[in-house]
C-alpha cells in the first residue's frame, strides 16, 4: 500500500513536508508526499512517500494534525465506482502517512470533505457527476484514534434545473463550519443554494446536523453555481465561488445567518471567454483573497479585504502558466503560492509579496499528472 522513500532534508529549518492529492485514471497513484523548501521556493523533484489510493482529489487535517482524510472521488466509468473516504496517521516528526482505514461515502465523486473543529465529525460533500443518485451531503464520525465510522448521516437537497446538464440534479460541492462551530454551511452548485445547517453533536452525536430555523439557506442567482466558502478573519464576512458565474458573493455573517451584499466578477470586464471560478482562500496575513479562475482564464485573482467592512477590492489577476487551476496554497512563509494545475499536469509555485499580496516571477514548474489538491500542515 505505501511506498516510502529517504525524508532527506526535512529536518531543515525551512522545509516542510507537502501533500500532494490527486486523480489516478493516469499515471498518478494517490497522495504524494514531497518536502518544500521555503527559502527558495521549490517543491523536491522526487516524492518522499507515495500513498497508493484511488482519486484522492481533497485533503484535509484533524485539528490536533494528528491524522490526514482523504475524498476518494469515484464513480462510473472509473476503476473503483463507489465513493470513499478514507484516513491516515500522520507521522509528526516525518509527514508520512499510514492508513487506518476506508468507509463509503453512500455517494459517487465526493469532492470535498471538511472537519469539525472537535474533530468528531466529518462533513462530505457528494458532488455526484450523474443525476441518479445526485449529490448529498453526509456526516462521518471520527473516533479518537481517527478511525472513521460508517456514515451516520445523510442530507438531500432539490436541484434548480437551470442548467440543462450540470443542474438537474443537487451537487453538493463543498460544506463548512462556521467560526463559532455552531452551524455547517453546504454550498450545492446543482441548486444554486447555500443550506444551513444546526451542529450539535452534544444533543445528537449521530445526527449532529438539523436545517437552521433562522434561516435553512440562501437563494443565490439562477445558474450560478456556489462551490467553496470562506470566512474573513473576523468571521463577520463570508466569501463564495460562484463557479458558473466565474463571480465572488460577498455575505455578511452573523449568528449562523447569511446576506449578500454583492457579487464581484473574477475576470476583467471586456473578457470573453469562459469563466470557471474554483478555490478561493483567505491569505495566512488576513489581508488577501485569493481566488483561481479555470475555464479560458487561468489566472490567480488578488483582491484586498477592506479591514473594517470585509469588503473586496481587486489587487490584481496572474496568470497561473497552466490549465485548470484546480487548487493552490501558501506555503508556512507566506511568501509563496502554490497552484495544483490539473489538465496541464503541473504544479506551479509563484512568488508573493506580502505586503501587495501579488504574485510575482515563478520558481518553479513541477510536472505532476492530474494534480487536485495541495496542503501543508500549517496552512489554510
Amino acid at each position: 500500500m505505501l511506498a516510502a522513500l529517504p525524508f532527506a532534508g526535512m529536518a531543515a529549518a525551512q522545509t516542510y513536508p507537502l501533500w500532494i492529492g490527486s486523480y489516478t485514471a493516469g499515471p498518478s497513484e494517490g497522495i504524494y508526499v514531497h518536502s518544500f523548501d521555503s527559502q527558495h521556493g521549490t517543491i523536491s523533484s522526487e516524492p518522499l512517500q507515495v500513498v497508493k489510493t484511488e482519486n484522492p482529489s481533497w485533503l484535509a487535517f484533524s485539528p490536533d494534525r494528528k491524522y490526514l482524510f482523504a475524498v476518494n472521488e469515484n464513480g462510473l466509468g472509473q476503476r473503483d465506482i463507489i465513493g470513499r473516504v478514507t484516513s491516515f496517521r500522520v507521522d509528526q516528526a516525518k509527514g508520512t502517512l499510514e492508513k487506518i482505514n476506508d468507509v463509503k461515502s453512500l455517494g459517487t465523486e465526493p469532492a470535498h470533505l471538511s472537519v469539525s473543529a472537535d474533530g468528531t465529525h466529518l462533513f462530505v460533500s457528494n458532488y455526484s457527476v450523474e443525476a441518479d443518485p445526485g449529490g448529498t451531503l453526509v456526516v462521518i464520525p471520527v473516533d479518537g484514534e481517527g478511525r472513521l465510522q460508517p456514515v451516520s448521516q445523510v442530507k438531500t437537497h432539490r436541484a434548480s434545473q437551470v442548467h440543462p446538464e450540470r443542474q438537474q440534479s443537487p451537487h453538493v460541492h463543498s460544506a463548512v463550519e462556521s467560526p463559532d462551530g455552531r452551524y455547517v454551511f453546504a454550498q450545492d452548485l446543482g441548486a444554486d443554494k447555500i443550506y444551513i445547517y444546526r451542529y450539535d453533536p452534544a444533543a445528537h452525536p449521530e445526527h449532529p446536523l438539523s436545517a437552521s430555523k433562522e434561516q435553512p439557506f440562501v437563494q443565490l442567482p439562477e445558474g450560478s453555481g456556489p462551490r467553496h466558502l470562506v470566512f474573513s478573519p473576523s468571521g463577520k464576512q463570508a466569501y463564495v465561488t460562484l463557479e458558473m458565474q466565474g463571480t465572488i458573493a460577498v455575505f455578511d455573517h452573523a449568528d449562523g445567518k447569511l446576506t449578500l451584499r454583492r457579487t464581484v466578477p473574477l475576470a476583467a470586464e471586456d473578457f470573453k471567454g469562459q469563466n470557471k471560478a474554483a478555490a478561493l482562500h483567505v491569505s495566512p496575513d488576513g489581508r488577501f483573497l485569493y481566488a483561481t479562475n479555470r475555464g479560458t482564464a487561468n489566472q490567480l485573482v488578488v483582491f484586498r479585504i477592506d479591514p473594517d467592512n470585509g469588503d473586496l477590492g481587486l489587487v490584481s489577476r496572474h496568470s497561473v502558466e497552466g490549465e485548470e487551476p484546480r487548487e493552490f496554497t501558501f506555503d508556512p512563509s507566506g511568501r509563496f503560492i502554490l497552484v495544483a494545475n490539473q489538465n496541464s499536469n503541473a504544479i506551479v509555485v509563484m512568488e508573493r509579496d506580502p505586503a501587495t499580496g501579488q504574485a510575482g516571477r515563478i520558481t518553479q514548474t513541477l510536472p505532476f499528472p492530474s494534480p487536485s489538491d495541495v496542503k501543508f500542515t500549517t496552512s489554510p
